[in-house]
Protein backbone atom coordinates (compact mmCIF):
# COMPACT_ATOMS: atom_id res chain seq x y z
CA UNK A 1 0.00 0.00 0.00
CA UNK A 2 1.20 3.53 -0.99
CA UNK A 3 2.75 5.09 1.89
CA UNK A 4 0.77 8.37 2.93
CA UNK A 5 1.74 12.20 3.50
CA UNK A 6 0.04 14.76 4.93
CA UNK A 7 0.40 18.06 4.68
CA UNK A 8 0.61 21.20 7.37
CA UNK A 9 -0.14 24.86 5.93
CA UNK A 10 2.53 27.21 7.96
CA UNK A 11 0.11 30.14 7.36
CA UNK A 12 1.47 31.94 10.43
CA UNK A 13 5.17 31.60 9.14
CA UNK A 14 4.29 32.80 5.11
CA UNK A 15 3.70 35.83 6.65
CA UNK A 16 6.43 36.18 9.23
CA UNK A 17 8.66 35.23 6.64
CA UNK A 18 7.37 37.75 4.37
CA UNK A 19 7.43 40.58 6.45
CA UNK A 20 6.81 42.98 9.74
CA UNK A 21 2.87 41.73 10.14
CA UNK A 22 0.27 39.06 9.77
CA UNK A 23 -3.32 39.62 8.97
CA UNK A 24 -5.78 41.50 11.53
CA UNK A 25 -8.15 39.05 13.51
CA UNK A 26 -11.02 39.94 10.95
CA UNK A 27 -8.86 38.76 7.93
CA UNK A 28 -7.70 35.40 9.13
CA UNK A 29 -11.66 34.52 10.00
CA UNK A 30 -12.65 35.27 6.77
CA UNK A 31 -9.96 33.15 5.50
CA UNK A 32 -10.39 30.25 7.89
CA UNK A 33 -13.31 28.47 6.13
CA UNK A 34 -11.75 28.35 2.77
CA UNK A 35 -8.64 26.63 3.49
CA UNK A 36 -10.65 24.25 5.51
CA UNK A 37 -12.50 23.98 1.80
CA UNK A 38 -8.86 23.00 -0.12
CA UNK A 39 -9.45 20.00 1.80
CA UNK A 40 -6.33 19.03 1.59
CA UNK A 41 -4.16 19.84 4.68
CA UNK A 42 -4.13 17.73 7.94
CA UNK A 43 -2.98 20.83 9.70
CA UNK A 44 -2.53 24.33 9.90
CA UNK A 45 -0.12 26.35 11.80
CA UNK A 46 -2.26 29.01 13.27
CA UNK A 47 -0.05 31.23 15.61
CA UNK A 48 3.08 30.78 17.78
CA UNK A 49 6.41 32.91 17.26
CA UNK A 50 6.14 36.47 16.80
CA UNK A 51 2.44 36.56 15.69
CA UNK A 52 1.20 37.31 19.19
CA UNK A 53 3.52 40.05 19.74
CA UNK A 54 2.43 41.45 16.56
CA UNK A 55 -1.48 41.05 17.84
CA UNK A 56 -0.50 43.64 20.38
CA UNK A 57 1.50 46.36 18.49
CA UNK A 58 -2.16 46.08 15.94
CA UNK A 59 -4.06 47.16 18.98
CA UNK A 60 -5.65 43.95 19.10
CA UNK A 61 -6.15 40.86 22.08
CA UNK A 62 -4.14 37.85 20.59
CA UNK A 63 -6.61 35.94 22.81
CA UNK A 64 -9.33 37.10 21.14
CA UNK A 65 -7.19 36.39 17.57
CA UNK A 66 -6.40 32.56 18.59
CA UNK A 67 -9.80 31.57 19.65
CA UNK A 68 -11.62 32.90 16.64
CA UNK A 69 -9.15 31.55 14.28
CA UNK A 70 -8.43 27.94 15.83
CA UNK A 71 -12.33 27.42 16.27
CA UNK A 72 -12.93 26.86 12.53
CA UNK A 73 -10.07 23.99 12.00
CA UNK A 74 -10.93 22.40 15.34
CA UNK A 75 -14.50 21.97 13.91
CA UNK A 76 -12.86 20.22 10.68
CA UNK A 77 -11.33 17.94 12.44
CA UNK A 78 -8.05 20.09 11.03
CA UNK A 79 -5.25 19.46 13.64
CA UNK A 80 -4.26 23.26 14.92
CA UNK A 81 0.18 24.16 15.56
CA UNK A 82 2.20 26.79 17.29
CA UNK A 83 5.62 27.52 17.43
CA UNK A 84 7.38 28.48 20.44
CA UNK A 85 11.23 29.06 21.90
CA UNK A 86 11.62 26.68 24.70
CA UNK A 87 13.04 28.83 26.99
CA UNK A 88 12.59 32.12 25.30
CA UNK A 89 8.56 31.00 24.75
CA UNK A 90 7.05 33.91 22.28
CA UNK A 91 9.48 36.17 22.80
CA UNK A 92 13.41 36.94 22.44
CA UNK A 93 14.48 36.56 25.94
CA UNK A 94 14.37 34.15 28.33
CA UNK A 95 10.80 33.22 30.18
CA UNK A 96 10.15 32.17 33.82
CA UNK A 97 9.14 28.58 34.24
CA UNK A 98 6.02 29.58 35.42
CA UNK A 99 4.88 31.91 33.04
CA UNK A 100 5.56 28.69 30.12
CA UNK A 101 3.86 26.90 32.16
CA UNK A 102 0.71 28.71 31.90
CA UNK A 103 1.40 29.40 28.05
CA UNK A 104 0.28 25.95 27.46
CA UNK A 105 -2.75 25.65 29.61
CA UNK A 106 -3.76 28.54 27.93
CA UNK A 107 -2.74 27.64 24.35
CA UNK A 108 -4.87 24.48 24.82
CA UNK A 109 -7.69 25.91 26.07
CA UNK A 110 -7.59 28.24 23.25
CA UNK A 111 -7.65 25.99 20.71
CA UNK A 112 -4.45 25.00 20.01
CA UNK A 113 -3.69 21.19 19.60
CA UNK A 114 0.11 20.58 18.56
CA UNK A 115 3.30 22.57 20.55
CA UNK A 116 6.09 22.66 18.11
CA UNK A 117 8.98 23.56 20.56
CA UNK A 118 12.87 24.35 19.76
CA UNK A 119 15.81 25.45 21.17
CA UNK A 120 18.35 27.75 19.10
CA UNK A 121 20.89 25.99 20.18
CA UNK A 122 19.22 22.44 20.29
CA UNK A 123 20.02 22.46 23.93
CA UNK A 124 17.85 19.34 25.31
CA UNK A 125 17.66 21.04 28.69
CA UNK A 126 15.10 23.85 27.04
CA UNK A 127 13.29 21.55 25.17
CA UNK A 128 12.64 19.27 27.64
CA UNK A 129 10.45 21.22 30.26
CA UNK A 130 8.19 22.61 27.12
CA UNK A 131 7.67 18.83 26.34
CA UNK A 132 6.99 18.21 29.84
CA UNK A 133 4.35 21.29 29.72
CA UNK A 134 2.37 20.76 26.89
CA UNK A 135 1.87 16.91 27.45
CA UNK A 136 0.64 18.42 31.07
CA UNK A 137 -1.60 20.34 29.79
CA UNK A 138 -3.15 17.66 26.76
CA UNK A 139 -0.84 19.22 24.10
CA UNK A 140 0.93 17.20 21.53
CA UNK A 141 4.61 17.98 22.47
CA UNK A 142 6.40 17.96 18.81
CA UNK A 143 10.09 18.40 19.54
CA UNK A 144 11.98 20.69 16.71
CA UNK A 145 15.40 20.03 15.45
CA UNK A 146 17.49 23.20 14.41
CA UNK A 147 18.80 21.99 11.31
CA UNK A 148 21.81 23.57 9.52
CA UNK A 149 25.35 22.23 8.05
CA UNK A 150 28.07 22.29 9.58
CA UNK A 151 31.01 19.48 10.33
CA UNK A 152 29.24 19.07 13.57
CA UNK A 153 25.87 19.03 12.98
CA UNK A 154 26.10 15.04 11.15
CA UNK A 155 23.70 12.80 10.56
CA UNK A 156 24.63 10.77 13.83
CA UNK A 157 24.32 13.92 15.75
CA UNK A 158 20.71 14.85 14.77
CA UNK A 159 19.52 11.03 15.10
CA UNK A 160 21.05 11.23 18.65
CA UNK A 161 19.72 14.67 19.51
CA UNK A 162 15.77 12.66 18.56
CA UNK A 163 16.71 9.88 20.68
CA UNK A 164 17.20 12.09 23.51
CA UNK A 165 13.66 14.32 22.90
CA UNK A 166 12.11 11.11 22.74
CA UNK A 167 13.18 9.77 25.19
CA UNK A 168 12.76 12.84 27.68
CA UNK A 169 8.72 12.37 26.26
CA UNK A 170 8.39 14.09 23.06
CA UNK A 171 5.38 13.03 21.14
CA UNK A 172 6.67 13.78 17.21
CA UNK A 173 10.07 15.16 16.05
CA UNK A 174 10.35 18.19 13.53
CA UNK A 175 13.24 18.91 11.15
CA UNK A 176 13.20 22.52 11.54
CA UNK A 177 15.47 23.52 8.21
CA UNK A 178 15.13 27.02 9.03
CA UNK A 179 17.48 28.35 6.13
CA UNK A 180 16.64 25.38 4.07
CA UNK A 181 20.17 25.01 3.93
CA UNK A 182 19.77 21.01 5.23
CA UNK A 183 21.39 18.30 2.32
CA UNK A 184 18.77 16.58 1.02
CA UNK A 185 20.43 13.07 1.14
CA UNK A 186 21.35 13.76 4.75
CA UNK A 187 17.60 15.08 5.51
CA UNK A 188 16.63 11.86 4.62
CA UNK A 189 19.18 9.42 6.78
CA UNK A 190 18.33 11.97 9.46
CA UNK A 191 14.72 10.84 9.25
CA UNK A 192 15.54 7.05 8.25
CA UNK A 193 17.35 7.14 11.41
CA UNK A 194 14.50 8.16 13.75
CA UNK A 195 11.87 5.93 12.05
CA UNK A 196 14.15 3.00 12.00
CA UNK A 197 14.44 3.39 16.29
CA UNK A 198 11.25 4.73 16.90
CA UNK A 199 8.70 3.72 13.73
CA UNK A 200 5.47 4.86 15.74
CA UNK A 201 6.87 8.81 16.00
CA UNK A 202 5.33 11.23 13.50
CA UNK A 203 8.06 13.16 12.09
CA UNK A 204 7.12 16.06 9.99
CA UNK A 205 9.41 18.18 7.76
CA UNK A 206 9.65 22.36 7.87
CA UNK A 207 12.24 23.63 5.11
CA UNK A 208 12.69 26.93 3.90
CA UNK A 209 12.95 27.84 -0.23
CA UNK A 210 15.58 29.83 -0.20
CA UNK A 211 18.94 28.59 -1.16
CA UNK A 212 16.56 25.76 -3.31
CA UNK A 213 17.52 23.02 -1.50
CA UNK A 214 13.93 21.97 0.03
CA UNK A 215 12.10 20.48 -2.38
CA UNK A 216 14.58 17.98 -2.93
CA UNK A 217 14.70 17.67 0.41
CA UNK A 218 10.62 17.00 0.62
CA UNK A 219 11.02 14.21 -1.58
CA UNK A 220 13.84 12.54 0.52
CA UNK A 221 12.07 12.81 3.70
CA UNK A 222 9.29 11.35 2.80
CA UNK A 223 11.17 8.43 0.60
CA UNK A 224 12.54 8.02 4.49
CA UNK A 225 9.19 7.60 6.44
CA UNK A 226 8.15 11.01 6.73
CA UNK A 227 4.51 11.51 7.76
CA UNK A 228 3.98 15.21 7.30
CA UNK A 229 5.62 18.54 5.16
CA UNK A 230 4.84 22.11 5.95
CA UNK A 231 3.95 23.80 2.56
CA UNK A 232 2.98 27.35 1.70
CA UNK A 233 1.00 28.74 -1.09
CA UNK A 234 0.39 31.59 -3.47
CA UNK A 235 1.01 34.67 -3.47
CA UNK A 236 3.06 33.88 -0.46
CA UNK A 237 5.00 31.08 -1.36
CA UNK A 238 8.81 30.50 -2.83
CA UNK A 239 11.19 33.15 -2.33
CA UNK A 240 12.37 33.34 0.99
CA UNK A 241 9.41 31.13 2.09
CA UNK A 242 8.19 27.68 2.00
CA UNK A 243 7.43 25.69 -1.09
CA UNK A 244 3.55 25.62 -2.90
CA UNK A 245 1.29 23.07 -1.86
CA UNK A 246 0.70 22.81 -5.40
CA UNK A 247 4.18 22.06 -6.73
CA UNK A 248 4.75 19.61 -3.75
CA UNK A 249 1.52 17.76 -4.00
CA UNK A 250 2.46 17.27 -7.83
CA UNK A 251 5.74 16.09 -7.18
CA UNK A 252 5.06 13.60 -4.40
CA UNK A 253 1.80 12.01 -5.90
CA UNK A 254 4.09 11.42 -8.98
CA UNK A 255 6.55 9.92 -6.74
CA UNK A 256 3.63 7.31 -5.57
CA UNK A 257 2.69 8.37 -2.71
CA UNK A 258 -0.40 9.28 -1.52
CA UNK A 259 -1.55 12.59 -0.70
CA UNK A 260 -5.13 14.53 -0.58
CA UNK A 261 -6.89 15.92 -3.36
CA UNK A 262 -6.50 19.66 -3.98
CA UNK A 263 -9.64 21.77 -4.28
CA UNK A 264 -8.81 24.51 -6.62
CA UNK A 265 -11.71 26.45 -6.76
CA UNK A 266 -11.10 27.22 -3.12
CA UNK A 267 -7.10 27.41 -3.44
CA UNK A 268 -7.77 30.42 -5.86
CA UNK A 269 -10.24 31.96 -3.59
CA UNK A 270 -7.85 31.47 -0.33
CA UNK A 271 -4.57 33.02 -2.97
CA UNK A 272 -7.02 35.80 -3.82
CA UNK A 273 -7.77 36.83 -0.47
CA UNK A 274 -3.99 36.61 0.81
CA UNK A 275 -3.33 38.83 -1.94
CA UNK A 276 -6.33 41.45 -0.53
CA UNK A 277 -4.50 41.76 2.76
CA UNK A 278 -1.42 42.42 1.08
CA UNK A 279 -2.87 45.54 -0.68
CA UNK A 280 -4.70 46.20 2.41
CA UNK A 281 -1.93 47.07 4.29
CA UNK A 282 0.15 43.95 4.82
CA UNK A 283 2.24 44.70 1.76
CA UNK A 284 3.60 47.94 2.54
CA UNK A 285 5.96 46.08 5.10
CA UNK A 286 6.79 42.91 2.55
CA UNK A 287 10.67 43.20 1.77
CA UNK A 288 10.43 42.39 -1.90
CA UNK A 289 13.77 40.41 -1.87
CA UNK A 290 12.10 37.78 -0.14
CA UNK A 291 10.63 37.00 -3.26
CA UNK A 292 13.89 35.78 -4.66
CA UNK A 293 15.87 32.51 -3.67
CA UNK A 294 19.91 32.75 -3.65
CA UNK A 295 22.37 30.42 -3.63
CA UNK A 296 24.47 32.58 -1.29
CA UNK A 297 22.69 31.20 1.20
CA UNK A 298 24.18 27.69 1.06
CA UNK A 299 27.68 29.19 2.39
CA UNK A 300 26.87 31.37 5.11
CA UNK A 301 23.40 29.30 6.03
CA UNK A 302 21.98 32.70 7.52
CA UNK A 303 17.83 32.00 7.70
CA UNK A 304 16.51 32.94 3.94
CA UNK A 305 13.77 35.00 6.69
CA UNK A 306 16.51 37.41 7.22
CA UNK A 307 17.42 38.66 4.06
CA UNK A 308 15.08 41.45 4.06
CA UNK A 309 16.11 43.21 7.61
CA UNK A 310 19.73 42.11 6.94
CA UNK A 311 19.88 44.10 3.77
CA UNK A 312 17.95 46.77 5.66
CA UNK A 313 20.89 46.54 8.26
CA UNK A 314 23.70 46.50 5.40
CA UNK A 315 21.96 49.71 4.01
CA UNK A 316 22.11 51.43 7.24
CA UNK A 317 25.80 50.52 7.93
CA UNK A 318 26.79 51.24 4.05
CA UNK A 319 27.55 54.69 4.85
CA UNK A 320 29.57 54.35 8.07
CA UNK A 321 31.73 51.52 7.06
CA UNK A 322 32.35 53.36 3.60
CA UNK A 323 33.09 56.54 6.12
CA UNK A 324 35.24 54.57 8.01
CA UNK A 325 37.46 53.10 5.03
CA UNK A 326 37.74 56.89 3.39
CA UNK A 327 39.69 57.94 6.95
CA UNK A 328 42.08 55.17 6.67
CA UNK A 329 42.73 56.12 2.91
CA UNK A 330 41.07 52.03 1.90
CA UNK A 331 38.60 51.68 -1.17
CA UNK A 332 35.29 51.97 -0.70
CA UNK A 333 32.55 49.04 -1.33
CA UNK A 334 29.51 48.81 -3.02
CA UNK A 335 26.50 47.18 -1.23
CA UNK A 336 26.67 44.18 -3.40
CA UNK A 337 30.63 43.96 -2.54
CA UNK A 338 28.76 44.76 1.21
CA UNK A 339 26.70 41.50 1.20
CA UNK A 340 29.53 39.01 -0.40
CA UNK A 341 31.57 40.28 2.82
CA UNK A 342 28.93 40.05 5.42
CA UNK A 343 28.31 36.37 4.05
CA UNK A 344 32.29 35.75 4.22
CA UNK A 345 32.32 36.75 7.41
CA UNK A 346 29.43 35.36 8.66
CA UNK A 347 31.35 31.94 7.28
CA UNK A 348 34.51 33.19 9.05
CA UNK A 349 33.07 33.88 12.48
CA UNK A 350 29.85 30.91 12.67
CA UNK A 351 33.07 27.64 13.88
CA UNK A 352 34.78 30.17 16.01
CA UNK A 353 31.09 31.32 17.95
CA UNK A 354 30.88 27.41 18.17
CA UNK A 355 28.67 26.81 15.76
CA UNK A 356 25.28 27.60 16.92
CA UNK A 357 22.16 26.77 14.30
CA UNK A 358 21.52 30.08 12.85
CA UNK A 359 17.94 30.59 14.20
CA UNK A 360 16.22 33.44 15.94
CA UNK A 361 17.60 35.06 17.73
CA UNK A 362 20.85 33.28 17.26
CA UNK A 363 21.04 34.20 13.76
CA UNK A 364 20.78 37.69 14.50
CA UNK A 365 23.65 37.41 17.23
CA UNK A 366 26.32 35.75 14.49
CA UNK A 367 25.19 38.44 11.77
CA UNK A 368 25.60 41.25 14.35
CA UNK A 369 28.64 40.31 15.53
CA UNK A 370 30.41 39.31 11.38
CA UNK A 371 29.00 43.11 10.64
CA UNK A 372 30.51 44.95 13.37
CA UNK A 373 33.22 42.67 12.63
CA UNK A 374 33.24 44.26 9.07
CA UNK A 375 33.19 47.85 10.50
CA UNK A 376 35.65 47.74 13.34
CA UNK A 377 38.23 46.34 10.30
CA UNK A 378 37.44 49.31 8.19
CA UNK A 379 38.44 51.05 10.92
CA UNK A 380 41.87 49.67 11.52
CA UNK A 381 40.88 47.56 14.50
CA UNK A 382 40.90 44.27 15.76
CA UNK A 383 37.85 41.97 15.11
CA UNK A 384 35.59 41.06 17.59
CA UNK A 385 36.08 44.58 19.01
CA UNK A 386 32.71 45.05 19.31
CA UNK A 387 30.29 42.42 20.68
CA UNK A 388 26.73 43.16 22.07
CA UNK A 389 25.48 41.95 25.63
CA UNK A 390 23.01 39.60 23.95
CA UNK A 391 25.46 37.81 21.87
CA UNK A 392 28.15 37.55 24.63
CA UNK A 393 24.84 35.68 26.70
CA UNK A 394 25.03 33.23 23.96
CA UNK A 395 28.55 32.84 23.91
CA UNK A 396 28.74 32.65 27.93
CA UNK A 397 25.98 29.76 27.84
CA UNK A 398 23.43 31.58 29.48
CA UNK A 399 21.27 30.75 27.16
CA UNK A 400 22.10 26.62 26.67
CA UNK A 401 25.01 25.04 25.64
CA UNK A 402 26.96 25.84 22.44
CA UNK A 403 26.81 22.66 20.37
CA UNK A 404 30.81 22.75 18.97
CA UNK A 405 34.20 24.44 21.28
CA UNK A 406 34.44 28.05 21.38
CA UNK A 407 37.52 29.41 19.69
CA UNK A 408 40.75 30.04 21.98
CA UNK A 409 40.72 33.66 21.33
CA UNK A 410 36.75 34.35 21.65
CA UNK A 411 37.52 32.18 25.39
CA UNK A 412 40.16 34.90 25.73
CA UNK A 413 38.15 37.92 25.21
CA UNK A 414 36.00 37.03 27.82
CA UNK A 415 38.37 36.57 30.10
CA UNK A 416 40.02 39.85 29.07
CA UNK A 417 36.88 41.38 29.46
CA UNK A 418 36.35 39.32 33.13
CA UNK A 419 33.30 37.87 32.10
CA UNK A 420 32.42 34.71 33.23
CA UNK A 421 31.22 31.55 31.53
CA UNK A 422 27.97 29.45 32.77
CA UNK A 423 27.34 26.09 32.55
CA UNK A 424 23.72 25.29 34.62
CA UNK A 425 20.38 25.22 33.93
CA UNK A 426 19.52 28.41 31.62
CA UNK A 427 16.05 28.17 33.40
CA UNK A 428 17.67 28.88 36.60
CA UNK A 429 18.15 32.84 36.57
CA UNK A 430 14.80 33.23 35.72
CA UNK A 431 12.72 33.29 38.70
CA UNK A 432 8.94 32.69 38.84
CA UNK A 433 7.32 35.96 38.02
CA UNK A 434 3.36 35.58 37.66
CA UNK A 435 2.67 36.73 41.43
CA UNK A 436 4.40 40.05 40.70
CA UNK A 437 1.73 40.26 37.03
CA UNK A 438 -1.15 39.05 39.02
CA UNK A 439 -0.62 41.91 41.56
CA UNK A 440 0.09 44.71 38.67
CA UNK A 441 -3.31 43.07 37.62
CA UNK A 442 -4.81 43.61 40.31
CA UNK A 443 -4.32 47.32 40.84
CA UNK A 444 -5.16 48.44 37.36
CA UNK A 445 -8.16 46.57 38.07
CA UNK A 446 -7.57 44.17 34.79
CA UNK A 447 -9.60 41.20 34.35
CA UNK A 448 -7.88 37.95 34.18
CA UNK A 449 -9.53 36.69 30.98
CA UNK A 450 -10.66 33.25 30.42
CA UNK A 451 -8.43 30.74 31.83
CA UNK A 452 -5.89 32.93 33.15
CA UNK A 453 -4.94 34.33 28.99
CA UNK A 454 -5.07 38.08 29.85
CA UNK A 455 -2.22 37.23 32.55
CA UNK A 456 -0.44 35.12 30.32
CA UNK A 457 -0.24 37.89 28.09
CA UNK A 458 0.83 40.83 29.93
CA UNK A 459 3.83 37.97 31.80
CA UNK A 460 4.97 37.26 28.03
CA UNK A 461 4.60 40.23 26.74
CA UNK A 462 4.73 42.73 28.84
CA UNK A 463 5.61 45.90 27.40
CA UNK A 464 3.62 45.47 24.66
CA UNK A 465 0.09 44.31 26.75
CA UNK A 466 0.49 47.59 28.50
CA UNK A 467 0.79 49.24 25.26
CA UNK A 468 -2.21 47.42 24.00
CA UNK A 469 -4.54 48.40 27.46
CA UNK A 470 -3.60 51.78 27.21
CA UNK A 471 -4.58 52.43 23.33
CA UNK A 472 -1.14 53.67 22.25
CA UNK A 473 -0.64 50.81 20.22
CA UNK A 474 -3.47 51.14 18.37
CA UNK A 475 -2.30 54.84 17.85
CA UNK A 476 0.92 53.83 17.11
CA UNK A 477 0.14 51.72 13.98
CA UNK A 478 -2.42 53.63 13.14
CA UNK A 479 0.18 56.13 12.17
CA UNK A 480 2.56 53.96 11.18
CA UNK A 481 -0.03 52.44 7.92
CA UNK A 482 -0.53 56.14 7.09
CA UNK A 483 3.14 56.54 6.74
CA UNK A 484 3.10 53.53 4.72
CA UNK A 485 0.78 54.01 2.50
CA UNK A 486 1.76 58.32 2.11
CA UNK A 487 5.73 57.05 1.51
CA UNK A 488 3.78 54.64 -1.18
CA UNK A 489 1.81 56.70 -2.85
CA UNK A 490 4.70 59.71 -3.26
CA UNK A 491 5.92 60.38 -6.38
CA UNK A 492 9.19 58.56 -7.65
CA UNK A 493 11.76 60.60 -8.68
CA UNK A 494 14.86 59.38 -10.71
CA UNK A 495 18.50 60.31 -9.08
CA UNK A 496 21.83 59.57 -10.56
CA UNK A 497 22.99 56.71 -8.15
CA UNK A 498 24.97 57.95 -5.95
CA UNK A 499 26.96 55.95 -2.01
CA UNK A 500 24.23 56.54 0.67
CA UNK A 501 25.65 58.75 3.24
CA UNK A 502 24.14 60.07 6.71
CA UNK A 503 22.60 63.22 6.12
CA UNK A 504 24.86 65.25 8.41
CA UNK A 505 28.69 65.66 8.03
CA UNK A 506 30.38 63.42 10.34
CA UNK A 507 33.82 64.15 9.61
CA UNK A 508 33.14 67.75 10.70
CA UNK A 509 31.89 66.39 14.20
CA UNK A 510 34.86 64.31 14.66
CA UNK A 511 37.01 67.51 13.95
CA UNK A 512 35.48 69.36 16.37
CA UNK A 513 34.77 66.74 18.96
CA UNK A 514 37.55 64.19 18.67
CA UNK A 515 36.53 61.76 21.17
CA UNK A 516 32.33 61.82 20.65
CA UNK A 517 31.26 58.25 20.38
CA UNK A 518 28.19 57.67 18.13
CA UNK A 519 25.08 56.57 19.70
CA UNK A 520 23.97 54.27 16.71
CA UNK A 521 20.24 52.42 16.83
CA UNK A 522 20.58 48.47 18.06
CA UNK A 523 17.81 47.50 16.13
CA UNK A 524 15.61 48.42 13.19
CA UNK A 525 12.55 50.89 14.61
CA UNK A 526 11.24 54.29 15.11
CA UNK A 527 12.96 56.18 17.83
CA UNK A 528 11.43 57.30 20.80
CA UNK A 529 13.31 60.27 22.75
CA UNK A 530 11.64 59.78 25.76
CA UNK A 531 9.15 56.85 26.49
CA UNK A 532 6.62 56.44 29.17
CA UNK A 533 2.34 55.37 29.77
CA UNK A 534 1.54 58.65 28.59
CA UNK A 535 3.01 59.26 25.69
CA UNK A 536 5.03 61.61 26.24
CA UNK A 537 7.84 62.05 23.73
CA UNK A 538 10.65 65.31 23.47
CA UNK A 539 14.02 65.04 22.64
CA UNK A 540 16.84 66.51 24.91
CA UNK A 541 18.62 69.08 23.76
CA UNK A 542 22.27 69.40 23.50
CA UNK A 543 24.30 69.93 26.38
CA UNK A 544 22.32 67.37 28.29
CA UNK A 545 24.25 65.03 30.32
CA UNK A 546 24.36 61.67 30.59
CA UNK A 547 26.61 59.15 33.00
CA UNK A 548 27.77 55.65 31.55
CA UNK A 549 24.93 53.36 31.20
CA UNK A 550 22.32 56.16 31.35
CA UNK A 551 18.90 55.12 28.78
CA UNK A 552 19.83 57.94 26.31
CA UNK A 553 16.47 57.19 24.16
CA UNK A 554 14.50 54.03 23.00
CA UNK A 555 13.53 52.25 19.40
CA UNK A 556 10.26 50.55 18.53
CA UNK A 557 11.11 47.81 16.83
CA UNK A 558 8.45 45.20 15.84
CA UNK A 559 8.24 43.00 18.84
CA UNK A 560 8.29 45.76 21.40
CA UNK A 561 11.02 49.03 22.79
CA UNK A 562 14.12 48.59 23.72
CA UNK A 563 16.53 51.15 25.32
CA UNK A 564 19.72 52.78 23.88
CA UNK A 565 22.31 53.45 26.89
CA UNK A 566 24.96 55.65 26.63
CA UNK A 567 28.61 53.81 26.92
CA UNK A 568 30.20 56.54 28.20
CA UNK A 569 29.62 59.97 30.73
CA UNK A 570 29.07 62.96 28.52
CA UNK A 571 26.97 65.64 27.06
CA UNK A 572 25.07 65.40 24.04
CA UNK A 573 26.67 67.13 21.28
CA UNK A 574 24.76 66.64 18.52
CA UNK A 575 21.10 65.17 17.43
CA UNK A 576 20.70 63.59 14.31
CA UNK A 577 17.36 61.48 14.16
CA UNK A 578 14.11 63.27 15.18
CA UNK A 579 11.20 61.94 17.33
CA UNK A 580 9.24 58.99 15.42
CA UNK A 581 11.90 58.94 12.69
CA UNK A 582 12.54 55.42 11.38
CA UNK A 583 16.20 53.98 11.85
CA UNK A 584 17.83 51.42 10.15
CA UNK A 585 19.82 49.31 12.89
CA UNK A 586 23.57 50.94 13.72
CA UNK A 587 22.15 54.21 12.26
CA UNK A 588 23.52 56.60 13.71
CA UNK A 589 21.01 59.01 16.08
CA UNK A 590 23.42 61.20 18.18
CA UNK A 591 26.79 61.91 19.32
CA UNK A 592 27.84 61.98 23.14
CA UNK A 593 31.19 63.94 24.35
Amino acid sequence: MAKEIKFSLVYRDMWQSSGKYVPRVDQLVQIAPVIVDMGCFARVETNGGASEQVNLLFGENPNTTVRQWTAPFNRAGIQTHMLERALNGLRMNPVPADVRKLMFKVKKAQGVDIARSFCGLNDVRNIQPSIRYAKEAGMIAQAAMSITHSPIHTVEYYVGLANQLIEGGADEICLKDMAGIGRPVSLGKIVKGIKDRHPHINVQYHGHTGPGFSIASMLEVARAGADFVDVAMEPLSWGMIHPDIITIHAMLKDAGFLVPDINMKAYMEARYLTQTFIDDFLGFFIDQSNKQMTSLLVGCGLPGGMMGSMMADLKGMWGAINMALRQNKKQEVSLNDLVVQLFQEVEYVWPKLGYPPLVTPFSQYVKNIALMNILSMAKGEARFSTIDKDSWNMILGKMGKLPGELAPEIIELAKKNNLEFYTGDPQAPYPDALDEFRKEMKENKWDFGQDDEELFELAMHDRQYRDYKSGLAKERFKKEVEQAKEKANAPIIVKRPVVEMPSFDVNRIMEKFPDAQAVQAPYKGQVIWQYDMTDVSTAPVVGTEFKKGDIICFVQTYYGVEPIHALKDGKLVYIETRQGADVQKNQIIAFIN
